[in-house]
């Protein structure tokens, strides 16, 4: 889930708790078994598509958003038309993620409604729209997204540094570094993942500090930029905040990992999928959808059945995400 995650996160984390600082050697992650070849299930894979599909419906726009993420993570191309109506919802918020899945998967037909929705009465829409004409090689819009970086309105200047970082352009970099000086830590945090993500090192060390950030919302947002351009050289971070004091961060350590293509975390997430806690078990099916093993099936089927609706969105993209077993 990408355009939601800094909101996900931070909401799971509304109270800001801080880290307690260990002065002892951590202990070992929870043992997990080894990955079992288990046959990718038809059936259960249906009833997630399903799942995804029904959910692009739902009252709450926020999970209409997870929903569309899932399904251009999963089904990409496939789920072409269900992701070109989302650029017609009602809620801006959605439009911006339709204009952020349909650039990504490039949707040429689209074009029209890009150009349409460049005058949306929404900055944010406006400037998804501009990401998906960049993307599809319309760049004559392009050069507004340096004026929106400035923007006094927080969440306008935090979605012009993710499609910045999306558009894969290290040029982008003139307009990135000046919004590691913003005041409000979000965005100096959102412009530092975006410069990693163009793999320019000048995004690296502020990630790097917030992983030990006093607040663990800090350090789960951190981490996950961190992973977002599967550089191998963040490992050692996501593996030490696998035994985080706070389950949260474990989890998110865990899909980071599974990321890189480890399944170090797997048996942290086990432990978070029998949490009482829905925000937990939310991010145990993410970092299940990482790790992407598939004898995880099982409990991502009882996942896909939770009384919350986030956590079944994320059980379903999960379940779609797994891989058969590669067998020496």
């Amino acid at each position: 889930m990408l355009v939601l995650a800094i909101i996900t996160l931070v909401a799971g984390c509304a109270n800001r708790p801080r880290a307690i600082r260990q002065y002892k050697a951590p202990p070992a992650p929870p043992a997990y078994p080894a990955a079992q070849p288990v046959s990718l299930n038809p059936t259960l894979r249906a009833s997630a598509r399903q799942l995804l599909l029904t959910s692009l419906s739902a009252k709450d726009p926020i999970i209409r958003v997870h929903a569309l993420e899932g399904l251009q993570e999963t089904l990409g191309l496939e789920a072409s038309t269900q992701i070109l109506a989302c650029l017609s919802d009602p809620a801006p918020v959605v439009r911006f993620a339709a204009c952020i899945a349909a650039g990504q998967l490039q949707l040429a037909q689209a074009m029209p409604t890009f150009l349409k929705l460049a005058d949306d009465p929404d900055a944010s829409v406006r400037i998804g729209a501009r990401f998906a004409l960049h993307k599809l090689g319309d760049t004559h819009l392009s050069q507004e997204l340096g004026q929106t970086s400035r923007d006094p309105v927080k969440g306008t200047r935090g979605n012009t540094a993710l499609v910045l970082g999306l558009l894969g352009e290290p040029s982008a970099d003139k307009i990135l570094v000046p919004m590691l000086r913003d005041p409000d830590y979000t965005i100096r945090i959102q412009a530092a993942e975006a410069l990693w993500r163009l793999h320019d090192e000048r995004g690296l060390q502020p990630l790097i500090s917030s992983t030990v950030s006093r607040y663990a919302d800090d350090q789960m947002i951190a981490l996950l930029a961190l992973a977002a351009p599967k550089d191998s050289r963040a490992e050692q971070n996501f593996r030490g905040a696998l035994t985080s004091d706070y389950d949260q961060v474990s989890l998110v350590a865990a899909r980071c990992l599974g990321m890189l293509g480890s399944d170090e975390g797997y048996g942290v997430a086990l432990k978070g999928a029998r949490s009482a806690d829905p925000g937990q078990r939310y991010l145990a099916a993410l970092a299940f959808g990482a790790i992407a093993r598939p004898d995880a099936q099982n409990t991502l089927r009882n996942l896909l059945g939770d009384a919350d609706p986030d956590v079944r969105i994320a059980a379903a993209t999960a379940i779609l995400q797994l891989k058969p077993l590669k067998v020496a």
